[in-house]
């Protein structure tokens, strides 16, 4: 409001000044040094962008003070007129940007929007809204993204990874010292600072070598796992992109794994079965693909024999189809590629687990050489999403769900327990909702609850309210009776802890 008044205020004053000199002759003098006269009150620099023929005008400073095109001039003045290459223009066009979409934020999703500043590149800081996670998604969708992020972080926990955080943004000579910036920098995003380029990381790999290095190992602390779920950067091709599925700016688990040669063979089952503890959780079936070496590549011949023999028998233990994939492994070591199919048919490359010699040779990392193993049980979270967005078809089972619960008052006198039904459910962290319209028959409200693939819809009237229970059904149409509000949300907490595909509750 505060920000509101100031606006007003300016405005009224402008408006003062302009109706008071209305109509007088004005001499304008333009950048290049020629005047042109205008009418004071009347002549904007809008209009004497488009009468000189300017294009690309966005802002104005009109003696040395930013002014709006559209504002009429009020007296004799030197105007210069800025585009979208200046940064005045720029910044111009991302406020509005920016303000446009935390309008439509504010008004269409509830977001809370943060009302920091906006940089020359129109993004507001990281805590855009009170909904983190992916820039893909709007609040509802933000719930299946921090939902599959709250999931798979836990299981990293359980499995005895550490999270850790690192930089962004490395200077090129730490890609040249890894091998990267040889094999994969057609692929890498830069940024020049005089007399040094910097690259956004693609992968996490180097750093935490980085991270490794920094003091001597003792054997008694390997295998030493790390879990990083920052963003990547990737320069795809412009035909390799498609929705979620490949994008240039994506989160990934990715994870490292040092290790002693003795401990490899654990280390690989124990991935291997995290792979399939995971995707039974969303019905996925999966078969794996054993990459060998492509060429050209780093390192040693008799180390690839090594690697890619250790590999091979770890997935003859596992005891799942496999098949050999000639040529397709990273530059660096043999890899495990687990490719699951869509509900199209599509098969997806997501899970991965790689050996790699030679990052740690190339840190000299100590102790006496340790194993470093590449792996992600999801892969790309985005492309994740957009595979359980086309394998669900849109009902996500309950502990995944962005509509979770609609509840539907019937009659005047039950809308306030609808709304003590929705707020209960809201701080038991549950997406609920409430379908108020007085002007929907109670059939229509309960058909477009379905059709928006609520997991389950609460109809709520005299008989609830003087009980304190709810009518529940499913999106399928199963009616599954009067339950005590207590009773449901204790069933729905399991629901969501357990991560069931059940509807029944």
């Amino acid at each position: 409001m505060r920000i509101f008044q100031s606006l007003c205020d300016q405005l009224a004053t402008g408006a003062a000044e302009e109706h008071k000199a209305s109509r007088a002759d004005l001499t304008i003098r333009l950048a290049d040094g020629r005047t042109v006269k205008g009418s004071a009150g009347v002549t904007s620099p809008l209009q004497i962008a488009k009468s000189e023929r300017v294009k690309g005008a966005v802002a104005s400073r009109v003696n040395g003070a930013l002014w709006d095109l559209s504002r009429p001039l009020v007296e004799d003045c030197e105007l210069q007129l800025l585009g979208f290459d200046s940064l005045e223009g720029r910044q111009v066009v991302w406020r509005t940007g920016a303000c446009v979409l935390a309008s439509v934020m504010e008004n269409l999703f509830s977001a809370r929007v943060c009302r920091e500043g906006v940089s020359d590149t129109g993004l507001y800081s990281p805590d855009v809204s009170q909904y983190p996670g992916s820039c893909f998604f709007m609040p509802k969708g933000a719930h299946i993204y921090n939902t599959l992020t709250d999931f798979i972080k836990s299981e990293y926990r359980r499995r005895g990874f550490s999270e850790v955080v690192t930089p962004t943004l490395y200077s090129t000579s730490l890609w040249e010292r890894s091998g990267h910036w040889e094999h994969y920098s057609e692929n890498m995003f830069t940024v020049t600072c005089e007399p040094h380029t910097f690259a956004l990381k693609p992968m996490n790999c180097p750093a935490h070598c980085l991270m490794f290095e920094q003091r001597v190992r003792s054997w008694r602390e390997l295998p030493i796992r790390w879990a990083d779920f920052g963003a990547l950067h990737r320069n795809e091709h412009s035909g390799a992109l498609g929705g979620l599925t490949r994008v240039r700016r994506f989160c990934q688990d990715d994870a490292h794994i040092f290790c002693t040669p003795e401990q490899l063979e654990e280390e690989i089952t124990a991935c291997l079965d995290f792979v399939r503890s995971v995707y039974r959780v969303f019905g996925f079936s999966f078969h794996c693909l054993l990459s060998t070496r492509p060429v050209p590549c780093l390192g040693e011949p008799a180390l690839w024999d090594a690697a890619e023999q250790q590999l091979e028998s770890s997935l003859k233990q596992f005891e799942e189809h496999w098949e050999l994939n000639p040529g397709d492994g990273a530059f660096y070591g043999p890899k495990i590629d687990i490719q699951i199919r869509d509900a199209l048919g599509r098969q997806h490359q997501c899970a991965t687990i790689q050996l790699d010699f030679q990052l740690p040779i190339r840190f000299n990392l100590q102790y006496t050489g340790p194993i470093m193993i590449h792996r992600a049980v999801l892969g790309s979270l985005e492309r994740m999403i957009a595979i359980l967005a086309e394998n669900f078809r849109g009902k996500w089972p309950f502990w995944l769900s962005p509509a979770q619960v609609m509840v539907v008052p019937v009659g005047g006198g039950s809308e306030t327990y609808g709304q003590e039904v929705v707020c209960r459910l809201r701080e038991a962290g549950f997406m609920a909702d409430i379908d108020d319209d007085r002007g929907s028959t109670l059939n229509k409200k309960i058909r477009s609850a379905q059709l928006a693939q609520y997991n389950y819809i609460f109809v709520v009237g005299e008989k609830e309210c003087a009980s304190g229970t709810v009518s529940v059904r499913t999106r399928a149409g199963k009616q599954l009776g009067q339950k005590s509000l207590q009773e449901v949300m204790r069933s729905l907490n399991e629901l969501r802890q357990t991560r069931s595909n059940q509807e029944e509750l």
